[in-house]
């Protein structure tokens, strides 16, 4: 299926992770699907990963941003309108699960709000010229914790929350410009970050095996290939009268019934 990408200036936020990771997996599916992705990290592999698919022949940008400073974001967006002139599609993928929970500082709330959820608002609102001109979509990616809470991490469920809230607040507010917005949300992703946290733990094989014992379809983990290319077709014209929707791509985590699993 053609995705009708191909030429598409599409931002995206938080795709200069680590190979493998969820951001850099989508940085790679818009790639290959024609793209040009617009890279905003504050790490300098953005660097080398934009430069990876210019030796391909793709086109692409790597804005070295650090997403909670409004300032950074705004000369991001003028180099991007400078160079392309446009914005065909906007995704916010930065997320942090920074454990700030109930014994962190009041300083260390707010900065994990700043990260997870302000950044959102701030990309939207200096992107938002380019995206009334082109009609583009905006997708944020969410996470499971926003509705089901974790334990230990208010200020990434506080914010996870919040981008569930501005998800629904600009599909209604951006209607009349036919500017989607669409949310994905990821439950349980083998990435290389989810890898790290099981080796800091003492117990860590035990508590991987019991939560993909809990993942009901085919008790898995979702990978990252299979979250970009739900992204793709959401940002994408196959998807163009779909708005303001949680979309799930979990393999039934959040929502079915764990009685389930005895089957």
């Amino acid at each position: 299926m053609d995705l009708e990408l191909k030429g598409k200036v599409v931002v995206i936020t938080g795709a200069a992770g680590l190979k493998g990771s969820i951001g850099e997996t989508i940085l790679q599916h818009l790639a290959s699907e024609g793209a040009i992705p617009v890279v905003l990290d504050r790490n300098d592999r953005g660097f080398a990963y934009i430069e990876e698919i210019q030796r391909q022949g793709i086109d692409g940008l790597f804005c070295k941003t650090d997403v909670t400073n409004p300032l950074e974001i705004q000369e991001a967006i003028a180099i991007i309108g400078a160079k392309y002139g446009r914005i065909d599609a906007l995704i916010n993928n930065v997320g942090v699960n920074d454990g700030v929970g109930l014994d962190a500082s009041y300083e260390e709330f707010l900065n994990s709000l700043k990260l997870n959820m302000v950044s959102y608002f701030l990309m939207v609102k200096y992107a938002l010229p380019y995206l009334k001109a082109s009609k583009g979509p905006i997708l944020n990616i969410g996470s499971k914790v926003g509705l089901t809470g974790q334990g230990g991490t208010s200020g990434y469920a506080a914010a996870k929350g919040g981008v569930l809230g501005l998800t629904r607040e600009w599909a209604v507010d951006l209607i009349q410009h036919s500017i989607r917005v669409n949310a994905i949300i990821i439950a349980e992703s083998w990435t290389p970050a989810y890898e790290n946290w099981i080796k800091t733990l003492e117990n860590g094989e035990e508590k991987l095996k019991s939560i993909v014992e809990k993942i009901p379809l085919e008790n898995r983990m979702t990978t990252p290939d299979e979250i970009a290319d739900a992204c793709l077709f959401t940002i994408s014209k196959r998807s163009s009268h779909t708005t303001g929707q949680f979309i799930y791509c979990d393999g039934g985590y959040v929502h079915l019934d764990r009685s389930l699993l005895t089957i």
